[in-house]
């Protein structure tokens, strides 16, 4: 299990990293006055596969793929801006979300219901929601994730707790996040 010490030293680039889809099928070449990489070609079902074993490998603790983990997050960004979210909220989500991976806090039997709490918490710290807006993103998140308000709201307390109640978080730790989201968007 990871100390607390390894969650304060949230690195964002973390599981964000491109290395992470080309793992074995990448050749670095360095020459006198460049480096240049190749990819060889592979079926994107190895890829992804290759990937995940890889990540598996570094990661022993955490009991998510990296793909289940990336296609969490874009579910997360896409009810983020169908409710309006900006940007910035996302990416406190997704610090949230990842410092709980980290953790080892998910499993596929929680994973949908973090992601929820995660964009509820960001959403009530950097937005100044009104009640309704509120009652809106949570109809959101139940849709969108299977979820139920309930349970949403239970966890929500013990995701705070994980957290060490560190919501408020430092611009060094959001703005890769941001950057990235802002890119997308632009796409």
């Amino acid at each position: 299990q990871p100390s607390v010490d390894d969650v304060t030293d949230y690195d964002p680039n973390l599981l964000s990293d491109h290395q992470w889809p080309c793992g074995k099928h990448k050749r670095v070449l360095i020459f006198a006055s460049y480096m240049t990489t190749v990819i060889e070609y592979v079926k994107p079902s190895d890829l992804k596969k290759d990937m995940n074993e890889t990540f598996k490998e570094k990661f022993p603790h955490i009991k998510l793929t990296l793909s289940k983990i990336r296609s969490l997050k874009r579910e997360m960004r896409v009810v983020g801006e169908d409710c309006g979210l900006q940007p910035v909220t996302i990416a406190m989500a997704f610090v949230y979300f990842e410092k709980l991976v980290l953790q080892g806090r998910l499993n596929k039997q929680n994973r949908k219901l973090v992601s929820a709490a995660c964009i509820l918490l960001a959403a009530k710290i950097s937005s100044d929601l009104k009640k309704q807006e509120v009652k809106h993103l949570i109809d959101k998140l139940e849709e969108r994730f299977r979820i139920s308000r309930r349970e949403l709201i239970t966890v929500e307390f013990t995701i705070l707790v994980a957290l060490e109640m560190a919501l408020y978080l430092p611009e060094s730790k959001v703005m890769p996040h941001y950057r990235r989201l802002v890119q997308q968007q632009q796409l």
